[in-house]
């Protein structure tokens, strides 16, 4: 691990080397010291912006969550029939997960030791609940299969989307945002779709 010299940091900027540091020795195996040397910075500078690691993990779970609960909220997420407002979800998550993919890896490996993680665990769960309520409104409506268990079919979509923090990389030479977002729309809705 490198450590970085700074000569202030931000808020921001300090949440952005804990997020990292958080990713590659996990939160329990993180200490204050680890912070510390990753940013450069002495733990009394950190604890000038934070009360402590746990507050940390709070503002950048908070993050992913945040942008995951915002699709919801988004016109296209609100109206129209549901497979059309599903679909607009799925590829949207997709795009939120690739564009806070540090924030949303630390959010899907967080296993509720502490109460902030409990926390997003819960919250975690009102939206994936949130999003299977738009299966079943589909499959009422009969535009998605109705043959399909809706919690199996929302975890499976689920596993699918959250599989890719495990290998996409933005590296500027891979896949693009786009591509990795058309591409789970098309194989998620090939399968559910009624034909």
């Amino acid at each position: 691990m490198t450590t970085a010299k700074r000569d202030t940091y931000t808020p921001e900027t300090l949440l952005s080397v804990a997020v990292r540091v958080f990713n590659e020795r996990g939160y329990d195996g993180t200490s204050m010291e680890h912070l510390s040397k990753a940013a450069g910075i002495s733990k009394s500078s950190i604890y000038h912006h934070v009360a402590g690691k746990e507050e940390l993990l709070r503002r950048a779970v908070s993050r992913a969550l945040d942008g995951l609960f915002g699709i919801l909220e988004e016109e296209h997420a609100r109206e129209g029939h549901a497979a059309g407002r599903l679909e607009y979800v799925v590829r949207r998550m997709v795009e939120v997960l690739i564009d806070e993919l540090p924030y949303v890896t630390l959010l899907l490996r967080v296993r509720g030791n502490t109460a902030t993680e409990r926390w997003a665990l819960e919250r975690r769960r009102d939206f994936d609940h949130r999003v299977a309520e738009l299966l079943k409104a589909a499959a009422a409506e009969g535009d998605v299969r109705g043959d399909v268990e809706v919690r199996l079919a929302t975890r499976l979509v689920f596993g699918m989307i959250n599989s890719i923090v495990e290998w996409y990389r933005p590296d500027g030479r891979g896949i693009a945002e786009r591509e990795v977002a058309d591409a789970v729309a098309r194989l998620v809705f090939s399968g559910l779709r009624n034909a």
